[in-house]
Parts: structure tokens; C-alpha cells; sequence
């Protein structure tokens, strides 16, 4: 008998609490004995292998860091219950996007094709997404990326393939975060009972 797993996802532009949100869900699910598998960001990853990303992401960059992000959802699921993926593999799709929009460079449309059926296809794979609103009233820590018009960009290119896709997240603002996690995981554990 195979093992019940679970992915959750967290989309949203950067600085919105994805993060601290997912650390969150990670203590209250291994407090109950649940094996947890991480996904975490991969900009950062992509960046440290010579990739663009922000505003200058690109082509390359983008589907590298959904090739990874797949390849990384798959060997998580090898041996956890809970998938937690910080940043589900559209988000570099509205990265990109919004990357383009703000710097007015273009791409061709078939490379474009190619990363949206990719994330289109992709983004029905997680059991639980939630997404993150940008709220521009909360300071920004030190060495965060401040560029205010990209991250509302990339928040609504992300929120648009979202919807191109039929999904239905769950909406995480600034004020809603324990009302969010105790809904999140009454999920996870319904799909782990099955």
C-alpha cells in the first residue's frame, strides 16, 4: 500500500510571508509525527549558477528554475508525507512576466508557449496552494529587494496564471496568517486520512 502524501504550495510575490508562514506549518505538522519534504526558493539557487532573476529574469533562468523546482518536488515525495514548496512552479512563469512588462524586453512566442504549458500542466499538482497578497505598508528587512512596481507586477502575473489555470487558493493576507494555517491544516490532514 503506497503512503498518503500531500503538496502544498505557496505562490505570491517576495516579501509577503511565505516563508515564515510555510516554518509555521512545518513545526505544527512535525509536532504531529507528519515526515515533511522542503521545496524552498529557487531564485536564489538559480542566481548563484549564473541565471538572471527579478527584474532580469529570463528565458534560461525561468524554466531552470522550474525544471528544478519539479525535479525537487519529486525527490521530496520519495520520502515525506508533506510536500511544503515554497514557491510552486508557476511563480517563475509570473516572475518572468512581470520581468518583461517592467523592463520592456520581449521573448518569443514560442519559448513563452513552452514556459506556460509547462506551468499551466504543473500547477494542478499541488493538493493545497495558498497564495500570498502584497501588502506595500510593511517594511521591507534589510538587503530585501525594494523595487515596489516589480513586486506588484510579479504578485499579479502570479495571480493571473493562477486563474488561467482554474485554481482556487486560499488567501493569505497580513492579517489573516492563524485563521490560514489552522484552515491549511485541516486540509493537510484530511488528505493524509484518506
Amino acid at each position: 500500500m503506497s503512503v498518503r502524501k500531500v503538496k502544498v504550495g505557496i505562490a505570491g510575490t517576495h516579501s509577503t510571508g511565505k516563508s515564515t508562514f510555510l516554518e509555521q506549518l512545518h513545526t505544527l505538522l512535525s509536532a504531529e509525527g507528519v515526515r515533511i519534504g522542503r521545496v524552498g526558493d529557487l531564485a536564489t539557487a538559480a542566481r548563484g549558477r549564473g541565471f538572471p532573476i527579478l527584474t532580469d529574469h529570463n528565458f534560461e533562468s525561468t524554466l531552470w528554475i522550474m525544471a528544478e523546482g519539479m525535479r525537487q518536488e519529486v525527490e521530496a515525495a520519495l520520502s515525506s508525507e508533506a510536500i511544503l514548496v515554497d514557491r510552486p512552479v508557476f511563480d517563475a512563469l509570473g516572475y518572468l512576466h512581470a520581468a518583461l512588462e517592467i523592463s520592456g524586453r520581449s521573448l518569443p512566442d514560442r519559448q513563452l508557449e513552452e514556459l506556460r504549458s509547462i506551468a499551466i500542466a504543473h500547477a494542478g499538482d499541488y493538493d493545497v496552494l495558498v497564495m500570498t497578497l502584497l501588502d506595500p505598508a510593511i517594511i521591507l528587512g534589510e538587503g530585501r529587494d525594494k523595487n515596489q512596481e516589480f513586486r506588484s507586477a510579479a504578485g499579479n502575473k502570479i495571480r493571473a496564471i493562477a486563474e488561467e489555470a482554474a485554481l482556487k487558493p486560499i488567501i493569505l493576507t497580513s492579517s489573516n496568517g492563524d485563521e490560514v494555517l489552522d484552515q491549511v491544516l485541516a486540509s493537510v490532514r484530511r488528505h493524509l486520512a484518506k
